[in-house]
């Protein structure tokens, strides 16, 4: 539970006071995606970045040069391989700050962010870096008294969970199919993607042919085992907390991608997987043409001790932590 008010905490206390108790989903969406208050957008508009060392948490594009280079690399051997024009776009979905827009820079870039218009359909690229985790999730709370989808009230100055309908059609089997792995657990917690199919159909309609790139950190079905208590967790100044409730606006909210289900949902709409892999695999596969001396090279010795280090921070800080999904598409 979570008590504070903050403008758009106000909102959704209203909003909750007059219809209700919402779904999990609605309070994360704005809590994220509000136009005027969400997380994303308020950052936005103060050209703030929420990520680095002054923000709220690190991810892959932060090391830059090495990681830019290795990912323009792994471009570059999917746009031969699939033989895609030299000029093909790359869009980077959930683009933030575009900090991958110098590196992308041999192609002819876009950035793709929540509430702007959808690309014109193009032959290319997708890439999604941590685009998933941040897709609003319901969450279905079960165990040896059945289940129950969570929905947020407001009550006494703070936003708390409550019980509310049990989960039905596509969503109750898939809560029922993930929960066998919790044997017979007093109480288990799951987040259902109901904002994944969505967000890649929006992709599959603006690419006519090529390839999407996925990087983000999940588990596969059988991996579900690990996380009887769900993997929601807010992050602010890089301090965990698994309050989601509290300060909406204010602070990251994620959950965990599970590509098992990305894999379904990609496979109904025509696209083929590669096999699941870690980031690390992709990034040696990416820098051993040339031994990595491209993604390395420098001026200086400082500046070539610097770069080593973020390579050395990919492959073993964030190299296993992260999987990635190579989807293609034909014309």
């Amino acid at each position: 539970m979570s008590g504070s008010r903050n403008a758009l905490a106000e909102k959704l206390a209203a909003r909750i006071e007059r219809e209700g108790p919402i779904l999990f989903s609605e309070f994360m969406e704005a809590a994220l995606y509000d136009p005027a208050h969400g997380y994303y957008s308020a950052a936005r508009r103060a050209q703030a970045e929420p990520t680095g060392i002054a923000g709220d948490y690190f991810t892959a594009t932060q090391l830059q040069p090495v990681f830019g280079r290795l990912m323009r690399a792994a471009a570059e051997e999917m746009r031969a391989r699939l033989g895609l024009p030299e000029t093909c776009t790359l869009a980077d979905w959930g683009a933030g700050r575009a900090l991958m827009a110098e590196a992308f820079s041999g192609f002819r870039y876009i950035a793709v962010e929540a509430h702007t218009p959808l690309p014109k359909p193009f032959e290319g690229i997708v890439f999604a870096n941590e685009l998933f985790d941040a897709l609003p999730v319901d969450v279905v709370c079960g165990g040896r008294k059945g289940m129950r989808l969570q929905r947020v009230a407001w009550s006494e100055g703070r936003f708390v969970r409550v019980d509310g309908e049990p989960p039905e059609g596509e969503w109750k089997e898939y809560a029922e199919r993930l929960a066998r792995a919790f044997g017979e657990l007093d109480d288990w917690e799951i987040e259902l993607p109901v904002r994944m199919r969505a967000v890649l159909g929006a992709i599959h309609a603006s690419l006519r042919r090529g390839a999407l790139l996925v990087i983000d950190y999940g588990y596969t079905e059988r991996e579900i085992v690990r996380f009887p208590r769900g993997t929601l967790m807010s992050y602010r100044r890089h301090q965990a907390s698994e309050d989601v409730l509290r300060d909406p606006g204010g602070r990251d909210i994620t959950a965990h991608v599970p590509f098992t289900h990305l894999m379904e949902c990609a496979a109904a709409q025509g696209w083929k997987a590669a096999p699941l892999e870690s980031l690390a695999a992709l990034l040696l596969r990416a820098g051993e043409r040339d031994s990595f001396a491209s993604a390395l090279a420098a001026e200086r010795e400082e500046e070539a001790q610097r770069l080593r280090l973020q390579l050395k921070t990919l492959l073993f800080g964030m190299g296993e932590t992260f999987r990635c999904l190579r989807l293609e598409k034909e014309g």
